[in-house]
Protein backbone atom coordinates (compact mmCIF):
# COMPACT_ATOMS: atom_id res chain seq x y z
CA UNK A 1 0.00 0.00 0.00
CA UNK A 2 1.19 3.48 -0.54
CA UNK A 3 1.94 6.12 1.92
CA UNK A 4 -0.89 7.90 0.42
CA UNK A 5 -3.18 4.66 0.78
CA UNK A 6 -2.22 3.98 4.22
CA UNK A 7 -2.94 7.41 5.55
CA UNK A 8 -6.53 7.68 3.81
CA UNK A 9 -6.94 4.27 5.27
CA UNK A 10 -6.23 5.07 8.56
CA UNK A 11 -8.51 8.38 8.22
CA UNK A 12 -11.37 6.32 6.85
CA UNK A 13 -10.77 3.95 9.80
CA UNK A 14 -10.98 6.50 12.72
CA UNK A 15 -13.90 8.29 10.99
CA UNK A 16 -15.52 5.13 11.01
CA UNK A 17 -14.65 4.39 14.75
CA UNK A 18 -16.03 7.85 15.74
CA UNK A 19 -19.32 7.41 13.38
CA UNK A 20 -19.79 3.82 15.78
CA UNK A 21 -19.28 5.65 18.84
CA UNK A 22 -22.04 8.29 17.73
CA UNK A 23 -24.64 6.16 16.75
CA UNK A 24 -23.87 4.31 20.29
CA UNK A 25 -20.99 2.19 20.58
CA UNK A 26 -18.76 2.63 23.81
CA UNK A 27 -15.03 3.76 24.05
CA UNK A 28 -14.63 0.57 25.83
CA UNK A 29 -15.27 -1.86 22.85
CA UNK A 30 -12.46 -0.28 20.73
CA UNK A 31 -9.13 -1.88 20.40
CA UNK A 32 -6.84 0.08 22.54
CA UNK A 33 -4.66 2.29 20.79
CA UNK A 34 -8.35 3.74 19.68
CA UNK A 35 -9.74 3.71 23.00
CA UNK A 36 -7.11 5.81 24.72
CA UNK A 37 -7.95 8.38 21.96
CA UNK A 38 -11.48 8.39 22.59
CA UNK A 39 -11.19 8.33 26.37
CA UNK A 40 -8.69 10.88 26.62
CA UNK A 41 -11.40 13.12 25.10
CA UNK A 42 -13.36 14.59 27.78
CA UNK A 43 -16.55 14.32 26.12
CA UNK A 44 -15.31 10.75 25.59
CA UNK A 45 -14.68 9.85 29.22
CA UNK A 46 -18.28 11.65 30.44
CA UNK A 47 -20.25 9.42 28.05
CA UNK A 48 -17.72 6.56 29.29
CA UNK A 49 -19.03 7.78 32.95
CA UNK A 50 -22.65 8.28 32.27
CA UNK A 51 -22.75 4.57 30.86
CA UNK A 52 -21.41 3.43 33.86
CA UNK A 53 -23.41 4.70 35.96
CA UNK A 54 -27.15 3.72 34.08
CA UNK A 55 -25.20 0.47 33.92
CA UNK A 56 -24.08 -0.03 37.73
CA UNK A 57 -26.35 2.34 40.23
CA UNK A 58 -27.78 0.65 42.53
CA UNK A 59 -31.25 2.33 41.59
CA UNK A 60 -32.06 3.40 37.66
CA UNK A 61 -31.10 6.72 36.61
CA UNK A 62 -32.27 8.31 33.63
CA UNK A 63 -30.18 10.24 30.95
CA UNK A 64 -32.53 13.47 31.74
CA UNK A 65 -30.52 13.20 35.60
CA UNK A 66 -27.50 12.00 34.37
CA UNK A 67 -27.25 15.13 32.26
CA UNK A 68 -28.77 17.88 35.13
CA UNK A 69 -26.09 16.05 37.11
CA UNK A 70 -23.46 16.67 34.52
CA UNK A 71 -23.92 20.25 34.27
CA UNK A 72 -24.03 20.98 37.60
CA UNK A 73 -20.91 19.00 38.30
CA UNK A 74 -18.80 21.14 35.44
CA UNK A 75 -20.23 24.77 36.60
CA UNK A 76 -19.81 23.54 40.50
CA UNK A 77 -16.36 23.12 39.79
CA UNK A 78 -16.11 26.44 38.12
CA UNK A 79 -16.86 27.91 41.20
CA UNK A 80 -14.76 25.98 43.80
CA UNK A 81 -11.78 26.63 41.65
CA UNK A 82 -12.13 30.35 41.50
CA UNK A 83 -12.26 32.95 44.09
CA UNK A 84 -14.18 35.43 42.73
CA UNK A 85 -17.04 33.26 40.98
CA UNK A 86 -20.11 32.09 43.35
CA UNK A 87 -22.76 33.04 40.81
CA UNK A 88 -22.37 30.84 38.06
CA UNK A 89 -24.82 28.14 37.89
CA UNK A 90 -26.94 25.32 35.79
CA UNK A 91 -30.48 26.10 35.38
CA UNK A 92 -32.31 23.04 34.77
CA UNK A 93 -35.66 23.43 32.31
CA UNK A 94 -38.09 23.84 35.63
CA UNK A 95 -35.37 26.03 37.48
CA UNK A 96 -35.01 28.06 34.14
CA UNK A 97 -38.75 28.93 34.67
CA UNK A 98 -38.70 29.72 38.14
CA UNK A 99 -35.57 32.60 37.31
CA UNK A 100 -37.18 33.86 34.62
CA UNK A 101 -40.86 34.86 36.55
CA UNK A 102 -39.02 36.30 39.10
CA UNK A 103 -36.95 38.58 36.75
CA UNK A 104 -40.44 39.06 35.70
CA UNK A 105 -40.98 40.38 39.29
CA UNK A 106 -43.21 37.41 40.28
CA UNK A 107 -42.86 33.92 41.79
CA UNK A 108 -44.51 30.61 43.06
CA UNK A 109 -43.54 30.62 46.69
CA UNK A 110 -44.83 32.37 50.54
CA UNK A 111 -43.98 36.03 50.13
CA UNK A 112 -41.01 36.82 51.77
CA UNK A 113 -37.55 39.03 51.47
CA UNK A 114 -34.49 37.33 53.00
CA UNK A 115 -31.15 37.45 53.96
CA UNK A 116 -28.62 34.88 54.16
CA UNK A 117 -27.28 34.04 57.46
CA UNK A 118 -25.74 31.56 59.93
CA UNK A 119 -28.70 30.01 60.75
CA UNK A 120 -30.93 30.25 57.60
CA UNK A 121 -32.71 33.18 55.66
CA UNK A 122 -33.32 35.90 58.36
CA UNK A 123 -36.92 37.19 57.23
CA UNK A 124 -35.95 41.04 56.19
CA UNK A 125 -39.56 42.08 54.87
CA UNK A 126 -42.67 40.37 54.27
CA UNK A 127 -44.73 41.45 51.22
CA UNK A 128 -48.73 42.04 52.16
CA UNK A 129 -51.84 39.92 51.49
CA UNK A 130 -49.03 37.20 51.06
CA UNK A 131 -48.87 33.50 52.48
CA UNK A 132 -46.30 34.81 54.85
CA UNK A 133 -48.09 37.50 56.32
CA UNK A 134 -51.47 35.40 56.56
CA UNK A 135 -49.19 33.05 59.25
CA UNK A 136 -47.88 35.90 61.08
CA UNK A 137 -44.22 35.46 60.08
CA UNK A 138 -42.45 38.84 60.73
CA UNK A 139 -39.48 40.86 60.10
CA UNK A 140 -36.56 39.52 61.94
CA UNK A 141 -37.51 36.16 62.14
CA UNK A 142 -35.60 33.67 60.86
CA UNK A 143 -36.06 30.13 58.57
CA UNK A 144 -34.27 27.44 60.14
CA UNK A 145 -35.71 24.85 58.50
CA UNK A 146 -37.57 23.66 55.18
CA UNK A 147 -39.78 21.07 55.37
CA UNK A 148 -37.42 19.48 58.23
CA UNK A 149 -34.50 19.73 57.17
CA UNK A 150 -32.12 22.17 58.53
CA UNK A 151 -30.65 25.05 56.45
CA UNK A 152 -27.93 25.89 58.71
CA UNK A 153 -24.91 26.86 56.25
CA UNK A 154 -26.59 26.65 52.97
CA UNK A 155 -26.51 29.34 50.52
CA UNK A 156 -29.55 31.68 50.15
CA UNK A 157 -29.92 30.76 47.11
CA UNK A 158 -29.92 27.08 47.45
CA UNK A 159 -32.25 27.59 51.19
CA UNK A 160 -34.70 30.07 48.93
CA UNK A 161 -35.10 27.01 46.46
CA UNK A 162 -36.72 24.71 48.95
CA UNK A 163 -39.05 27.08 49.80
CA UNK A 164 -40.58 28.10 46.60
CA UNK A 165 -42.48 25.65 44.66
CA UNK A 166 -45.46 25.17 42.27
CA UNK A 167 -48.91 27.10 43.41
CA UNK A 168 -50.90 25.56 45.70
CA UNK A 169 -48.24 23.16 46.97
CA UNK A 170 -47.14 22.79 50.72
CA UNK A 171 -44.27 23.69 53.08
CA UNK A 172 -43.44 23.36 56.23
CA UNK A 173 -41.13 26.09 57.63
CA UNK A 174 -38.83 25.96 61.09
CA UNK A 175 -39.35 29.73 61.92
CA UNK A 176 -37.40 31.16 64.82
CA UNK A 177 -39.09 34.33 66.65
CA UNK A 178 -37.03 37.13 66.55
CA UNK A 179 -38.24 38.72 70.00
CA UNK A 180 -38.59 35.16 72.21
CA UNK A 181 -36.30 32.93 70.18
CA UNK A 182 -38.90 29.90 70.23
CA UNK A 183 -38.99 27.60 67.02
CA UNK A 184 -41.96 27.66 65.88
CA UNK A 185 -43.69 24.96 62.72
CA UNK A 186 -45.50 26.61 60.08
CA UNK A 187 -47.21 24.46 57.32
CA UNK A 188 -47.76 27.27 54.53
CA UNK A 189 -49.30 26.82 50.90
CA UNK A 190 -47.83 28.37 48.13
CA UNK A 191 -49.09 30.87 46.23
CA UNK A 192 -48.03 33.25 42.95
CA UNK A 193 -46.63 36.38 44.39
CA UNK A 194 -46.50 39.44 42.59
CA UNK A 195 -43.57 41.46 44.03
CA UNK A 196 -44.43 44.71 45.30
CA UNK A 197 -40.91 46.52 43.81
CA UNK A 198 -41.48 49.84 44.67
CA UNK A 199 -43.07 51.98 47.60
CA UNK A 200 -42.47 55.23 48.11
CA UNK A 201 -44.33 58.27 51.11
CA UNK A 202 -43.26 61.17 52.39
CA UNK A 203 -41.45 62.22 55.48
CA UNK A 204 -41.44 65.20 57.59
CA UNK A 205 -37.85 65.66 59.27
CA UNK A 206 -36.52 69.08 60.98
CA UNK A 207 -39.53 70.77 58.95
CA UNK A 208 -38.09 69.21 55.73
CA UNK A 209 -40.35 67.34 53.18
CA UNK A 210 -38.18 64.67 52.24
CA UNK A 211 -39.40 61.53 49.74
CA UNK A 212 -38.92 57.89 50.79
CA UNK A 213 -38.33 55.17 47.21
CA UNK A 214 -37.93 51.39 47.98
CA UNK A 215 -36.54 49.61 45.41
CA UNK A 216 -36.38 45.81 46.08
CA UNK A 217 -35.07 44.34 42.64
CA UNK A 218 -34.07 45.29 39.19
CA UNK A 219 -36.25 42.98 37.31
CA UNK A 220 -38.16 43.67 34.13
CA UNK A 221 -39.78 47.24 34.18
CA UNK A 222 -37.84 48.50 37.06
CA UNK A 223 -36.69 51.86 35.96
CA UNK A 224 -40.42 52.81 35.16
CA UNK A 225 -41.74 51.92 38.55
CA UNK A 226 -39.14 53.71 40.04
CA UNK A 227 -39.80 56.59 37.84
CA UNK A 228 -43.37 56.47 38.34
CA UNK A 229 -42.62 56.39 42.65
CA UNK A 230 -39.68 59.52 41.93
CA UNK A 231 -42.55 61.75 40.06
CA UNK A 232 -44.74 60.57 43.33
CA UNK A 233 -42.76 62.25 45.80
CA UNK A 234 -41.75 65.17 43.53
CA UNK A 235 -45.70 66.30 43.18
CA UNK A 236 -46.50 65.75 46.74
CA UNK A 237 -43.15 68.47 47.55
CA UNK A 238 -40.63 66.57 48.35
CA UNK A 239 -37.07 68.39 48.33
CA UNK A 240 -34.99 65.34 48.55
CA UNK A 241 -34.99 61.23 48.13
CA UNK A 242 -33.83 58.61 50.39
CA UNK A 243 -33.03 56.06 47.99
CA UNK A 244 -33.43 52.41 49.37
CA UNK A 245 -31.55 49.79 48.33
CA UNK A 246 -31.16 47.41 51.16
CA UNK A 247 -31.87 43.65 50.73
CA UNK A 248 -31.97 44.74 47.22
CA UNK A 249 -29.94 41.46 45.08
CA UNK A 250 -29.98 42.88 41.96
CA UNK A 251 -31.28 41.65 38.51
CA UNK A 252 -30.88 43.08 34.97
CA UNK A 253 -28.23 44.95 34.05
CA UNK A 254 -30.12 47.12 31.57
CA UNK A 255 -32.46 48.09 34.34
CA UNK A 256 -29.28 49.78 36.53
CA UNK A 257 -28.76 51.79 33.84
CA UNK A 258 -32.26 53.00 32.98
CA UNK A 259 -32.72 53.47 36.63
CA UNK A 260 -29.12 55.85 36.89
CA UNK A 261 -30.48 57.68 33.86
CA UNK A 262 -33.43 59.16 35.96
CA UNK A 263 -31.13 60.74 38.51
CA UNK A 264 -28.00 61.52 36.11
CA UNK A 265 -27.11 63.91 32.87
CA UNK A 266 -27.22 61.93 30.00
CA UNK A 267 -24.00 60.73 28.91
CA UNK A 268 -22.55 59.93 32.48
CA UNK A 269 -20.60 56.47 33.18
CA UNK A 270 -22.78 54.17 34.75
CA UNK A 271 -20.55 51.01 34.88
CA UNK A 272 -17.80 49.59 32.66
CA UNK A 273 -17.83 45.89 31.81
CA UNK A 274 -14.75 43.62 30.99
CA UNK A 275 -14.89 40.44 29.45
CA UNK A 276 -12.42 38.06 28.04
CA UNK A 277 -14.43 37.17 24.77
CA UNK A 278 -16.97 40.82 24.91
CA UNK A 279 -13.88 43.26 25.23
CA UNK A 280 -14.58 46.31 27.22
CA UNK A 281 -17.97 48.05 27.20
CA UNK A 282 -18.66 51.95 28.74
CA UNK A 283 -22.39 51.81 29.87
CA UNK A 284 -23.41 55.38 29.89
CA UNK A 285 -27.07 57.00 30.74
CA UNK A 286 -29.64 58.16 28.41
CA UNK A 287 -31.71 61.32 28.14
CA UNK A 288 -34.01 60.37 30.67
CA UNK A 289 -33.25 62.71 34.34
CA UNK A 290 -36.42 63.12 35.69
CA UNK A 291 -34.99 64.71 39.14
CA UNK A 292 -32.30 66.79 39.82
CA UNK A 293 -33.09 66.81 43.95
CA UNK A 294 -30.37 66.01 46.35
CA UNK A 295 -29.80 61.90 46.92
CA UNK A 296 -29.11 59.71 49.48
CA UNK A 297 -28.79 55.92 49.27
CA UNK A 298 -29.58 53.52 52.06
CA UNK A 299 -27.21 50.22 51.32
CA UNK A 300 -26.41 47.02 53.74
CA UNK A 301 -25.05 43.79 52.79
CA UNK A 302 -28.02 42.39 50.83
CA UNK A 303 -27.41 45.45 47.90
CA UNK A 304 -25.84 43.59 45.57
CA UNK A 305 -24.85 43.47 41.67
CA UNK A 306 -27.09 46.00 39.83
CA UNK A 307 -28.20 47.37 43.15
CA UNK A 308 -24.57 48.31 43.76
CA UNK A 309 -23.92 49.79 40.39
CA UNK A 310 -26.74 51.82 40.68
CA UNK A 311 -25.89 53.46 43.91
CA UNK A 312 -21.91 53.21 42.44
CA UNK A 313 -22.89 55.29 39.89
CA UNK A 314 -24.98 58.09 42.02
CA UNK A 315 -22.01 58.42 44.63
CA UNK A 316 -19.49 58.70 41.92
CA UNK A 317 -20.94 60.71 39.22
CA UNK A 318 -23.34 62.77 41.39
CA UNK A 319 -22.03 63.23 45.23
CA UNK A 320 -24.98 61.05 46.54
CA UNK A 321 -24.19 60.13 50.15
CA UNK A 322 -24.24 56.48 51.19
CA UNK A 323 -25.80 55.65 54.66
CA UNK A 324 -25.96 52.16 55.96
CA UNK A 325 -23.64 48.81 56.11
CA UNK A 326 -21.02 47.69 53.57
CA UNK A 327 -22.64 46.56 50.56
CA UNK A 328 -22.42 42.73 49.17
CA UNK A 329 -19.40 43.29 46.84
CA UNK A 330 -20.47 41.67 43.90
CA UNK A 331 -17.65 42.19 40.76
CA UNK A 332 -18.98 39.92 37.95
CA UNK A 333 -21.91 39.83 36.23
CA UNK A 334 -23.31 36.83 34.15
CA UNK A 335 -25.15 35.70 30.96
CA UNK A 336 -27.75 33.40 30.19
CA UNK A 337 -26.60 30.78 27.87
CA UNK A 338 -29.68 28.78 26.59
CA UNK A 339 -29.08 24.72 26.45
CA UNK A 340 -31.23 22.39 24.17
CA UNK A 341 -32.65 20.84 26.70
CA UNK A 342 -34.70 24.10 27.34
CA UNK A 343 -32.41 25.01 30.18
CA UNK A 344 -29.53 27.29 30.62
CA UNK A 345 -26.49 27.95 32.17
CA UNK A 346 -26.22 31.40 33.51
CA UNK A 347 -22.31 31.80 33.41
CA UNK A 348 -19.86 34.44 34.84
CA UNK A 349 -18.56 36.15 31.40
CA UNK A 350 -17.02 39.29 32.81
CA UNK A 351 -16.44 41.61 35.26
CA UNK A 352 -17.87 45.36 36.51
CA UNK A 353 -16.41 48.47 36.97
CA UNK A 354 -17.59 51.68 38.89
CA UNK A 355 -17.39 54.97 37.12
CA UNK A 356 -14.02 55.52 39.19
CA UNK A 357 -12.88 52.07 38.02
CA UNK A 358 -13.37 50.17 41.54
CA UNK A 359 -14.28 46.34 41.13
CA UNK A 360 -16.82 46.02 43.87
CA UNK A 361 -15.31 42.17 44.69
CA UNK A 362 -11.88 43.98 45.06
CA UNK A 363 -12.76 46.22 47.29
CA UNK A 364 -15.37 44.43 49.68
CA UNK A 365 -18.52 46.50 48.53
CA UNK A 366 -19.37 50.14 48.56
CA UNK A 367 -18.43 51.59 52.10
CA UNK A 368 -21.16 53.59 53.66
CA UNK A 369 -20.06 58.09 53.71
CA UNK A 370 -22.36 57.51 56.91
CA UNK A 371 -22.12 53.98 59.33
CA UNK A 372 -25.30 52.72 60.68
CA UNK A 373 -26.65 49.40 61.22
CA UNK A 374 -30.60 48.99 61.61
CA UNK A 375 -31.49 46.23 64.16
CA UNK A 376 -34.17 44.32 62.57
CA UNK A 377 -35.38 43.33 66.05
CA UNK A 378 -36.81 46.75 67.12
CA UNK A 379 -39.46 48.65 65.61
CA UNK A 380 -37.67 51.72 64.75
CA UNK A 381 -35.60 51.64 61.33
CA UNK A 382 -32.58 53.25 62.53
CA UNK A 383 -30.78 53.66 59.55
CA UNK A 384 -34.05 54.72 57.54
CA UNK A 385 -34.11 57.81 60.14
CA UNK A 386 -30.69 58.36 59.95
CA UNK A 387 -30.73 58.75 56.25
CA UNK A 388 -33.24 61.17 56.23
CA UNK A 389 -32.02 62.81 59.03
CA UNK A 390 -28.46 63.07 56.50
CA UNK A 391 -30.79 64.19 53.93
CA UNK A 392 -32.60 66.83 56.10
CA UNK A 393 -29.27 68.39 57.46
CA UNK A 394 -28.16 68.77 53.57
CA UNK A 395 -31.18 71.00 52.62
CA UNK A 396 -31.13 75.13 53.55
Amino acid sequence: MSGRGAVAFAVALVASLAAGLYLGGHPRDLPEPFREIFVDEPSGLVAEGAEAIEGNYYRSVGPQELGNASLQGMVRQLRKSSKEDRYSEYFSPEKLESFNQEIEGRFSGIGLSVIGVKQGLRVAEVFKRSPADAAGIEPGDTIVSVDGESIAGAGSDEATQKIKGPEGTQVTIGVRDAKSGKVRQLTIVRAEVSLPNVSSSIKTVKGKKLGYVRLLSFSESAHAQLAYAVNKVQKEGAEGIVLDLRHNPGGLLDEAVLSASLFLPEDETVVITKSRTQGESVHKTSAGRITKLPVVVLIDGGTASAAEILAAALADDEGATTVGTRSYGKGLFQEEQSLANGGALKLSVGAFFTPKGVNLAASHGIHPDVKVKGDLKTPADEAKQRALGVLAGQLR
